[in-house]
């Protein structure tokens, strides 16, 4: 089995050359079955299968099935532009921008972190892979977002309960359909950064 990389790839040497059409194929049927199955259940076995590839392929290309699972949430359809790049000049319409991104695929987004949450409670390995490729990543970026808000004079400085906006924007998600039977739309999730998070950060 090839060795993986800190970003949950196989190592660039030993990996064959798939197509970018391919690649997103693949990613889609992965995560059509962690949807339908639930991280456990998913096998490298019913990947190849439902993709027409060779177990050994997946292997060679990704490591196993963490890897695969992490490049599969990191690479498929059409992601929102990276944090880094979301800079509308005032920090409140930066994070309604975000709550429309969470909106667009609340519905898919949902399932796929019921399916994982309790897998990454469980699964040390894939846990360590989904913090250093996604998680992490995003969170500096979060960060940066917020000190450029201070830098514009926004803030005087990022308040402390700044620390709790990405468990709270995932809660939300995770939440409402609990509690009003609905996804939480863009229209909810704009309302709940302008009547919490805004006056949260004193905005």
């Amino acid at each position: 089995m090839t060795a993986p990389t800190a970003d949950g790839t196989a190592r660039r040497g030993s990996r064959s050359k798939l197509t970018p059409e391919r690649e997103q194929e693949l990613y889609e049927a992965v995560l059509d079955l962690l949807r339908d199955v639930g991280y456990e259940a998913l096998t490298m076995d019913a990947v190849a299968a439902r993709t027409r590839s060779s177990k050994a392929t997946l292997y060679r290309q990704w490591g196993g099935k963490p890897q695969l699972v992490a490049a599969a949430l990191g690479g498929c359809g059409s992601p929102p532009p990276p944090l880094a790049d979301l800079d509308t000049g005032s920090l409140a319409e930066d994070l309604r921008m975000l709550a429309r991104w969470a909106a667009r695929d609340a519905v898919q987004d949902t399932a796929l972190l019921r399916a994982l949450g309790h897998a990454m409670q469980g699964d040390a390995e894939l846990a360590r892979i989904i913090r250093e490729s996604l998680v992490e990543p995003e969170l500096v970026e979060f960060r940066a977002l917020l000190r450029r808000s201070v830098e514009r004079g926004e803030m005087d400085d990022v308040p402390p309960a700044a620390e709790y906006l990405p468990h709270m924007f995932f809660g939300v998600l995770l939440a409402r359909p609990i509690i009003d039977a609905e996804e939480a739309d863009e229209d909810f999730l704009v309302r709940f950064v302008d009547t919490v998070v805004l006056p949260m950060l004193g905005l």
